[in-house]
């Protein structure tokens, strides 16, 4: 058998170490190639919305990285989810959305469900996506979303110390409301590592490694 490659689509080159030593771990066996844009993610925020520009522009790196060889292309971002579903319609190889995985993992697990950002632009997306997935598993759920306002502009502007105290409060504080807890970005998964196991009263999920033992039973 071949050996299979996978190309990751992300908006942050900070998120290509994280999901090379999630590959490293759970996809040894595979070829990996990394594309790099975050001007995808500043125009998102910069306009509030996912524009039909960036999300054309989402689609063409689809097209892109099957062109390059990949098997099995991974989009690492969820603010651009919409256009990551337009691209797979178009692919000739598979493109699966980070946060596909963990949704359809929370729909599972149970009926309330907590979803928190620290980017509106990204709150939305997931919210809908979970909606989405549990409405195809025939599923009736609560949807509790929760957005730490500033949160992300303190961790950009290198103050992340103020962005994992606001994040773990809106975690503790959802965690007496909900069964389970969707993390929307991969960037506030590391705080859920600083919380005590008191804190943790339900499974708090976080989209990277979730994908990556997703694509494990598929490519493996």
């Amino acid at each position: 058998m071949s050996q299979k490659t996978l190309g990751l689509i992300h908006t942050s080159a900070t998120l290509v170490p994280v999901f090379q030593a999630l590959c490293n771990q759970y996809l040894p066996n595979v070829k990996v190639f990394n594309i790099v844009d975050d001007s995808l993610i500043k125009n998102v925020i910069s306009c509030g919305a996912l524009t039909p520009d960036t999300a054309r522009r989402v689609v063409d790196y689809t097209g892109s990285a099957a062109a390059a060889g990949a098997d099995f292309i991974l989009v690492t971002c969820s603010s651009i989810g919409a256009a990551v579903e337009m691209g797979a319609a178009l692919s000739t190889v598979p493109v699966l959305r980070v946060d596909q995985p963990m949704a359809d993992l929370a729909v599972k697990t149970g009926s309330r469900i907590g979803v928190v950002a620290t980017l509106p632009t990204t709150l939305e997306p997931t919210s809908d996506l979970v909606r989405r997935r549990a409405a195809l598993a025939g599923k009736d759920i609560q949807l509790v979303s929760k957005l730490c306002e500033g949160a992300f502009e303190a961790l950009m502007s290198g103050d992340a110390a103020t962005h994992d105290t606001m994040v773990a409060k809106a975690l503790i504080e959802l965690s007496g409301q909900v069964d389970v807890i969707l993390l929307a970005q991969a960037s506030m998964a590391r705080v859920v590592d600083q919380l005590s196991d008191a804190d943790k009263k339900v499974p708090i999920l976080a989209s990277p490694g979730i994908a990556i033992q997703h694509l494990a039973t598929i490519l493996s």
